[in-house]
C-alpha cells in the first residue's frame, strides 16, 4: 500500500503525484479528475500500476499529436516512433486514436509520398523500400506506386525518364570520361533494372 503524500502541478499543466515522499510520475487532468484523487489517499499497488499506465497512453497520445502537427506519417512509422519512448501498449493506442481522429491516412500518406520520390528520380523499387521502411504495408505501397505509374502521360516510361534524368544531371561527366560501366553499376544499385539501363544508356550515347 502507497500513501499520496503530495499532488503538485507541473509547468506543463499535469498533475505530478509523489507517493510516500518521493515523485512517482504524473497525470493529465482529465485521468486525474477521473481517478478522483486528494492527498492521504491510500493506493494499492494495481492502482499505482493502472495510473501509470494511464498517464503513459495519454503522454503517447500527447506526443502522436506532436509528431502529427510537423508532417504526415503512416500509421506504422508512427508507432515505431513511439515505440522509442513508451511501450508497446501507449505506442499502440495512441495510433488506434489518432486514425479515429481521423489524422492517419497510410494510403494518401503512400500516394504522397511516392510522388515525391519519383520526383527525386527514384526507381520503382526504390520508393518501395522506402514506404515498407515508412511501415506502409506491402500492398498499399504496390497499390499507390502502380496508381502513380498508371497517371503518367501516355507513352512515357517513369522509369526511364528518372534514368535519362539522371544520366543527364548527374552522371554526365563520367559518361564523358569513358565511364560507362560505373554509371551502368550506380544506376543498379538505385534498383533500376538492367534492361532499362542498357535502353538509357543507348539512347544517351545516341
Amino acid at each position: 500500500m502507497s500513501r499520496l503524500t503530495q499532488i503538485k502541478e507541473t509547468k506543463k499543466g499535469r498533475l505530478a503525484l509523489f507517493l510516500d515522499g518521493e515523485f512517482a510520475f504524473s497525470l493529465d487532468e482529465d485521468t486525474f479528475a477521473a481517478a478522483h484523487l486528494h492527498e492521504d489517499d491510500e493506493l494499492e499497488p494495481w492502482q499505482v500500476e493502472q495510473l501509470r499506465k494511464q498517464s503513459d497512453t495519454r503522454r503517447a497520445l500527447d506526443k502522436a499529436m506532436d509528431y502529427l502537427s510537423l508532417r504526415d506519417h503512416a500509421s506504422g512509422e508512427l508507432y515505431q516512433k513511439l515505440c522509442r519512448k513508451f511501450d508497446a501498449h501507449s505506442a499502440a493506442y495512441a495510433v488506434a486514436r489518432a486514425g479515429e481522429l481521423g489524422l492517419l491516412d497510410d494510403a494518401g500518406f503512400a500516394r504522397r509520398r511516392a510522388a515525391e520520390l519519383l520526383r527525386k528520380r527514384k526507381s520503382r523499387r526504390e520508393i518501395l523500400n522506402d514506404l515498407a521502411a515508412k511501415g506502409i504495408d506491402r500492398d498499399t505501397a504496390a497499390e499507390a506506386v502502380e496508381s502513380l505509374y498508371d497517371e503518367a502521360e501516355e507513352g512515357e516510361d517513369p522509369e526511364m525518364a528518372s534514368v535519362q534524368a539522371l544520366l543527364e544531371r548527374q552522371y554526365a561527366a563520367k559518361l564523358a570520361a569513358g565511364k560507362r560501366d560505373q554509371v551502368a553499376a550506380a544506376l543498379a544499385r538505385r534498383g533500376f533494372s538492367h534492361a532499362i539501363i542498357r535502353e538509357a544508356l543507348a539512347a544517351y550515347e545516341d
